[in-house]
């Protein structure tokens, strides 16, 4: 009987094979291959941990998976969805798996070999290729000393989408960070390469409870983990080029869960500013229309970035100017947390603000169409002039400035705003044109306060995007 011969359908036999095959693979090939992979990936981290200021935490290295377990039964969670079930009247296991697309939508799947391989490689070479990069003010020492314990949280101002590309490549020695993403980036394929990157995406219109307690709980979690993270406390780009008001979101999640017994919280303050902002005529718009919002077409997007390709094929392209970045005084948490004041988020976020306008970069761009736009027409002498004697006061102030020659740096920022049609130059002077006088409004804004007030007065309602 155990050698007679059984007959069965070709398709019955192929089901069958198929199932051993899977079954195989599952219990045998797939385990070995996650074993390979697995090795090969701490040997890589480990020689990462070696050269890195600060190591990777095990925290940022944790499987997805197990992140949004760990996630969606913290108790503080759990918390949250019994209460959301009770309010909402629906059963709890509704709720349950409510909080886990929460959770799915914002953990990341960081990956340090993308990261450090791809993202790090990418960065650089995205941001040297656009921009002349320059360091504004920067206390070596000072960040040096920084525990090396201790949870460093970068806050931003909020000029550009290249900001995630230019801070990423400028801290690559200090270590891996984190960013919260809005939901712009939340596409095919950019969502699960932005995941790799370590970075989660977050909801800005959400005003739902429960979405906000699992965010705030994962936020709160990375901060104890150690994750270095950075935040952009505007909320949003600027669309007029002055710095915003605080929000206090991201800020307050990490505050209230703050124990200067398991891990200190040191914020450092980080400012960037451009010759060139690559979004500044549809921000511009933006607040022209008050509406805040801008979400510029595929085809828009397309036909600038072939055009800019163009421009590079035919050796017409020379950079968009100077991008810097100069890094504030760092505020430890402990110290303000133990004042004991009652607002201590609002603050603590006014002094990273005012520690961010305090070490915004002055370039040539900005300083110039500033004085333009204070002096009306003007002769090329006397804006020469106008420049030096400017560039002297910031100097005086220990402010980030110019380092090259005034007349160097007033001839390379009259280059661009021609070539953009922003200025005319005649036989004796200098004049704004129509259609330049809002972007030159939108770059003299990022600097006015080291010189007085803004050269615009936008409200509050339109001075980030959204």
């Amino acid at each position: 009987m155990m050698t007679q011969t059984v007959s069965m359908p070709l398709w019955a036999f192929i089901l069958i094979i198929l199932f051993a095959a899977v079954t195989f693979a599952s219990h045998f090939l797939f385990p070995s291959v996650r074993w390979f992979f697995r090795k090969r990936a701490e040997r890589v981290i480990a020689r990462l941990n070696d050269r890195l200021q600060r190591p990777i935490e095990p925290f940022k290295l944790a499987r997805r998976y197990d992140m949004i377990q760990r996630l969606i039964y913290d108790p503080q969670v759990t918390e949250a969805i019994v209460e959301h079930a009770r309010r909402e009247g629906i059963p709890e296991n509704v709720a349950f798996e409510k909080a886990r697309r929460y959770a799915r939508e914002i953990v990341p799947s960081f990956s340090a070999t993308a990261y450090f391989t791809v993202g790090i490689r990418l960065a650089r070479w995205l941001s040297k290729s656009l921009y002349r990069i320059r360091l504004g003010t920067l206390d070596r020492k000072r960040l040096n000393e920084i525990d090396p314990t201790a949870t460093v949280v970068f806050v931003m101002n909020h000029r550009s989408n290249m900001d995630y590309v230019l801070v990423t490549y400028l801290a690559a020695r200090a270590g891996a960070l984190s960013y919260a993403v809005g939901e712009w980036a939340r596409v095919w394929p950019l969502a699960p390469l932005i995941r790799m990157m370590g970075a989660f995406f977050i909801r800005r219109k959400s005003r739902g409870e429960l979405y906000r307690r699992v965010l705030a709980r994962y936020v709160q979690l990375a901060t104890r983990g150690g994750v270095s993270q950075a935040v952009f406390p505007e909320g949003g780009l600027s669309l007029n080029g002055v710095l915003a008001k605080p929000r206090m979101g991201l800020l307050n999640y990490m505050i209230d869960d703050f124990d200067p017994e398991v891990r200190e919280v040191i914020f450092v303050p980080v400012a960037i500013n451009y010759d060139r902002v690559l979004e500044d005529t549809i921000l511009i718009a933006a607040d022209q229309s008050g509406t805040r919002r801008f979400r510029p077409s595929w085809a828009s997007v397309a036909a600038r970035v072939l055009r800019h390709l163009w421009l590079r094929v035919t050796g017409r392209f020379h950079g968009f100017g100077t991008a810097s970045v100069s890094f504030g005084e760092p505020l430890e948490l402990s110290k303000f947390h133990a004042a004991g004041d009652a607002d201590l988020t609002e603050t603590i976020a006014h002094e990273l603000m005012q520690r961010i306008a305090d070490v915004t970069p002055v370039l040539g761009v900005p300083l110039v169409s500033r004085i333009i736009l204070a002096s009306g027409p003007l002769s090329l002498d006397a804006l020469k002039a106008t420049v030096t004697k400017d560039v002297g006061y910031l100097s005086a102030r220990r402010l980030p400035c110019p380092k090259r020659r005034p007349d160097d740096v007033t001839a390379e920022a009259l280059a661009h705003l021609r070539a953009r049609g922003l200025v005319t130059t005649g036989d004796s002077d200098i004049a704004v044109t129509e259609a330049g006088a809002a972007v030159l409004a939108f770059y003299a804004n990022s600097i006015a306060h080291h010189f007085s007030k803004s050269i615009t007065a936008p409200d509050e309602l339109s001075a980030v995007a959204e």
